[in-house]
C-alpha cells in the first residue's frame, strides 16, 4: 500500500494515477476517514493521560467517591472511543488498501493492453516449406498432450503432459535453475548490458503452494473473483504463482542493508481460475487452471529497486535468446501493469503454428507497496529503517514449450530440441 502521508500531500496525483490504471478510488473519503482516525487517537490519548493523572492523585490513599466516579467515567469514555476507533481503523485499512501503486513516469498511459508498446523485436521467425501446425495438433498426435482424460478427472482446462514433452519441461526448468543460480551467468548479463546491479545469484527455493488469507492479502495479489482458488475448509488459498509465497517469506522481518539484494528462484505448481479467458487463449496448454512455474523474486534497497527491475527483464531476455526463441519486448501501459505494480514488462514469444506472438514472461516492479503490508524492512548503514523494494519476474512457465514445439517443428512432425536444452535430455536432439 502507499504511504498515507504521501496520499495526504498528493491527493490529486494519487487519484489521477489511479484513474490511469482504470481503478476508481475515493481519496476524499479515505482522507476524511484518516482524519477521524487521528482525531480519535488524540482523544483517547488525552483521556488516558487524564486517567493516569487521576491514578497518581489517589496513590497511597483511599480514593474518594468523586475520584472513583471520575475514573469510571474516564474508563467508559475510553472504551466507547476505542470501539469507535476499531471500526474506523477497519474502514481506513480497506480504503487505503484499495489505492493502487503509482506508475513510474515512463509507463505509457493507456486504457487497455491494446495500448502496450512494443519496444523491441528480437530473433528471426522460422520459415517452413510446409504449413506449420499448432502445438495442440503436434502434441495430441505425439501423445504428449491429453486434455480429454484430464477433463474426466479434473474438468476442463486441465491436462496430462506426457512422454518427451514432460521431460522437456523438466529440462527447461533445470536450465533456468542452472543459469540463475550461477553468478557467472548473472555477471555476464550485467556486464553485457552495462547495468548498475549486483551479480549475486538467486537462491533456489521450493516454497509452499498455499498461503493464509491475511498473508495473501498482504502481498496485494489475492484476486478472489477471477484468479485465486480457496480451500473449502481452511483459511488457505492456492498460489497463482511462486512469487506470492516467496515475497511473504520475510513477513515482519528486517534485513541488514548488506544482505540485499536477497534473490530467490522459486518453483511451484500454480493454480488460476482464469475467469474471462476464451478463444485461442484456452487451446492446448496456453491458459490452464494448473501449470508449473519457475519465478524470480527479489528484495532490494529503495535505491536499487529500479535497477533490479531492469536486470530481471534482461535476464528473461537472455534466457529466451539462449533458447533461440524469437520474441517481442513489451512495455505495459498503466491499465495493464496491475494495481500493486509501478512498472511492468512482458516478453511475447513468436508461435509459428498460431502465426502470432503470445505472452510467456512478465516482470513486475512493486516498489515498497507490498513491503508496507508485509512489514518487510531493512536497516540502512546509518541505522535508519526503511521498507524494502520488491521485484518479481517469470523465469519459465510452460508457455515457452509451445514456442519450442511450434517454431522447431519438422515436416515429419518431430520437434528439434534447442541446443541449450539438449544436455538435459541426455543428448537427445529431437522429440
Amino acid at each position: 500500500m502507499l504511504n498515507i502521508q504521501f496520499i495526504r500531500e498528493n491527493p490529486k496525483l494519487v487519484e489521477e494515477k489511479s484513474t490511469q490504471k482504470n481503478i476508481k478510488v475515493d481519496i476524499g473519503k479515505l482522507l476524511k476517514t484518516d482524519e477521524s482516525r487521528r482525531k480519535l487517537l488524540q482523544e483517547i490519548e488525552k483521556l488516558r493521560a487524564d486517567r493516569n493523572e487521576l491514578t497518581a492523585q489517589s496513590k497511597g490513599q483511599k480514593p474518594s467517591d468523586v475520584l472513583i466516579k471520575k475514573g469510571k467515567d474516564l474508563r467508559e469514555q475510553i472504551e466507547k472511543l476505542e470501539s469507535e476507533l476499531k471500526k474506523t481503523e477497519v474502514a481506513f485499512k480497506q480504503l487505503l488498501e484499495s489505492v493502487p501503486n503509482i506508475p513510474l513516469d515512463d509507463v505509457p498511459v493507456g486504457k487497455s493492453e491494446a495500448e502496450n508498446k512494443v519496444m523491441a523485436t528480437v530473433g528471426k521467425k522460422p520459415e517452413f516449406d510446409f504449413k506449420p501446425k499448432t502445438h495442440v495438433e503436434i502434441g495430441v498426435t505425439k501423445g504428449w498432450i491429453d486434455k480429454e482424460r484430464a477433463a474426466k478427472v479434473a474438468g476442463s482446462r486441465f491436462v496430462y503432459i506426457k512422454g518427451d514433452l514432460a521431460k522437456l519441461e523438466f529440462a527447461l526448468m533445470q536450465f533456468g535453475v542452472d543459469c540463475l543460480t550461477d553468478e557467472n551467468f548473472i555477471k555476464g548479463v550485467v556486464e553485457e548490458n552495462k547495468l548498475k546491479a549486483s551479480t549475486k545469484p538467486f537462491s533456489f527455493v521450493l516454497p509452499p503452494a498455499l498461503a493464509k488469507t491475511e498473508v495473501y492479502e498482504a502481498t496485494a495479489r489475492l484476486d478472489k473473483e477471477e484468479t485465486t482458488y480457496k480451500l473449502a475448509d481452511d483459511e488457505l488459498w492456492l498460489n497463482a504463482s511462486a512469487e506470492h509465497t516467496l515475497v511473504a517469506m520475510h513477513l515482519d522481518e528486517t534485513f541488514d542493508a548488506k544482505e540485499l539484494p536477497a534473490r530467490y528462484l522459486g518453483y511451484t505448481t500454480a493454480f488460476r481460475r482464469e475467469a474471462g479467458s476464451y478463444g485461442k487463449d484456452i487451446e492446448g496448454i496456453i491458459r490452464l487452471h494448473q501449470f508449473n512455474k519457475l519465478e524470480m523474486e527479489s528484495f532490494t534497497t529503495s535505491d536499487d529497486g529500479l535497477n533490479e527491475h531492469i536486470l530481471l527483464t534482461m535476464l528473461q531476455r537472455k534466457l529466451m535468446e539462449e533458447l533461440e526463441i524469437p520474441y517481442q519486448l513489451i512495455q505495459k501501459c498503466t491499465a495493464d501493469i496491475g494495481g500493486p505494480n509501478a512498472s511492468g514488462w512482458d516478453i511475447n514469444a513468436w508461435m509459428a503454428g498460431q502465426d502470432r506472438y503470445v505472452e510467456t514472461h512478465t516482470a513486475d516492479y512493486v516498489t515498497d507497496y507490498q513491503a508496507r503490508r508485509l512489514k518487510t524492512k531493512y536497516k540502512t548503514d546509518d541505522g535508519k529503517t526503511e521498507f524494502v523494494h520488491t521485484n518479481d519476474a517469470t523465469a519459465f512457465a510452460q508457455r515457452p514449450l509451445i514456442a519450442i514445439i511450434e517454431n522447431n517443428q519438422t515436416k515429419d512432425g518431430d520437434v528439434v530440441i534447442p541446443k541449450a536444452l539438449q544436455k538435459y535430455m541426455g543428448g537427445q536432439e529431437t522429440i
